[in-house]
């Protein structure tokens, strides 16, 4: 009985011993798990992992998506889209900038490129920009259904931080009013941020940049910032993939078909409204332009005298003039025309004249209609699709020198100086009418025509300044030359 329970109490040692091993085992490899999640939370973007508290499960790399990618045949596959991260820049953050973009697509673009560089040279933490959604086009779209936030996020680590929302405790307070919103002055330099804006976000903790268009100047700014512009706009806003496997479908189905021209065919309702060009149109639909025009109180400019306006290049060429140019240039008939636009006003009547002289005339509704419906009412992510078909042309021609217009310029310049028309319209509808009175001749208007633009096609070329006038100089989205690979002779410039 005695060495019976002996043994029995050695063996409740034993166990005891065991268990108190089992348990400091278990509390130093819950504590390593800790170091090691906290040490892998630092090298990877916040993006990824706050939406699982767990250990990561890719060390050499993080998939940012999987996207389906159409194939040539119509079908589809599966295409996992990884990158191996920057390393995060580690710096003093001076607080939070919120900000709030107006306009359409490519306007709400090239703010967004201006104010992750204004937040990377002031040290401040930028939380993902608000989109317009009480402009004119009422598109309901946030920043993540256009654009891929989590790739906008992580690829540009190393040089900002980027959060999708406020932390919890500002975030309470700017729900409670407590928040300062202000618009920055336009056209400034880098020099106004750092010596008005950066003294308010660190007062305040938090401040809201409330209208963000053509903020930040075009010239007289330092080559990194200028590069960083660029690396954000032809890198970071990578489309959502949905919208990138169906802007990817409608090229391809454009490209079974032969060459094709993407005709930015500026003549909707809002930009006659809005400039007041009535050229071409009856009493009534320049009465009904004029009563828009007076309906949108934001629109300062009401009395519009539309001949003098026309005469002067400051009117989108009617869809009429742009048959006659697109035939002059040489354009063959047999090219498609996809028109990269909204609701052109007069619909099939206006029309008439351009698809007479090219029966291939396209549209993304008619290629896709099916799919093209589903984002209907978004006029943001339509726009995007146009954006996406605009850069993979053959030609590109706009009848107007408005955002989408300048901001594709630029990017097929930094594609390679793709083939941009860039429409004299000035000169274009002075030929015009001097050919529709009979007093030139259809080979004059076309010799003429093509004359004046041998040197309009988005070549390489270095961008004008105009001293305190950056509303009249060529805008940065349009020729970022200082990211361009420029010819010796311009680079020397």
């Amino acid at each position: 009985m005695g060495g019976g329970g002996g043994k029995a109490e050695k063996a409740r040692r034993s166990s005891a011993r065991v268990r108190l091993w089992v348990a400091r085992a278990s509390t130093v490899l819950l504590w390593t798990c800790v170091v090691h999640l906290a040490a892998y939370r630092e090298l990877w973007a916040p993006s990824v992992l706050t939406r699982w508290p767990g250990c990561p499960t890719q060390p050499h790399g993080v998939q940012l998506r999987s996207e389906a990618v159409a194939t040539a045949d119509g079908g589809q596959r599966e295409a996992a889209r990884s990158m191996a991260l920057p390393p995060k820049r580690i710096y003093k953050n001076n607080g939070y900038l919120m900000v709030s973009c107006n306009g359409g697509l490519n306007q709400m673009r090239a703010a967004i490129c201006d104010m992750v560089t204004i937040a990377r040279y002031l040290n401040v933490t930028l939380i993902v920009p608000e989109l317009d959604k009480a402009s004119f086009w009422a598109d309901p779209s946030d920043f993540q259904d256009i654009f891929d936030m989590d790739y906008f996020i992580a690829s540009l680590r190393d040089e900002v931080r980027i959060l999708r929302q406020l932390p919890p405790r500002l975030k309470r307070r700017v729900e409670m009013g407590f928040l300062r919103s202000m618009p920055p002055v336009s056209w400034s330099d880098i020099s106004y941020y750092h010596h008005q804006i950066l003294p308010l976000i660190r007062k305040y903790k938090v401040l809201h940049l409330n209208r963000t268009d053509a903020r930040l100047a075009n010239n007289g700014l330092p080559m990194e910032i200028q590069k960083l512009r660029c690396r954000v706009n032809y890198d970071a806003l990578r489309f959502t993939p949905e919208i990138e496997m169906l802007g990817s479908r409608l090229v391809q189905a454009l490209r079974r078909n032969g060459p094709f021209v993407v005709l930015h065919l500026r003549y909707e309702m809002d930009m006659l409204a809005f400039s007041g060009c009535t050229h071409g149109c009856s009493n009534k639909e320049a009465e009904e332009l004029t009563k828009m025009r007076y309906a949108y109180p934001w629109w300062k400019e009401k009395v519009i005298d539309s001949d003098a306006k026309r005469k002067d290049g400051l009117c989108p060429l009617t869809p009429e003039e742009t048959a006659l140019v697109l035939q002059a240039l040489g354009i063959d008939r047999s090219y498609q025309i996809y028109i990269a636009a909204g609701e052109i006003y007069g619909g099939q009547r206006r029309m008439a004249a351009l698809t007479s002289a090219y029966p291939n005339v396209v549209r993304k509704e008619t290629l896709l209609p099916s799919d093209i419906s589903l984002f209907q009412n978004h006029s943001s992510q339509m726009a995007a699709l146009d954006y996406m078909v605009s850069l993979e042309s053959d030609i590109f021609i706009p009848t107007y020198d408005g955002n989408m217009a300048k901001v594709v310029e630029g990017h097929r310049r930094y594609m390679g100086f793709k083939k941009t028309v860039l429409l004299d319209r000035k000169l274009i509808v002075g030929l015009v009418d001097q050919y529709r009175n009979g007093t030139l001749s259809w080979a004059d208007f076309s010799s003429a025509v093509k004359a004046s633009h041998t040197s309009r096609m988005g070549e390489p070329s270095r961008r004008q300044a105009i001293p305190d006038k950056p509303k009249e100089e060529d805008y940065f989205y349009a020729n970022p030359h200082e990211c361009l690979h420029q010819p010796d002779d311009l680079s020397a410039l």
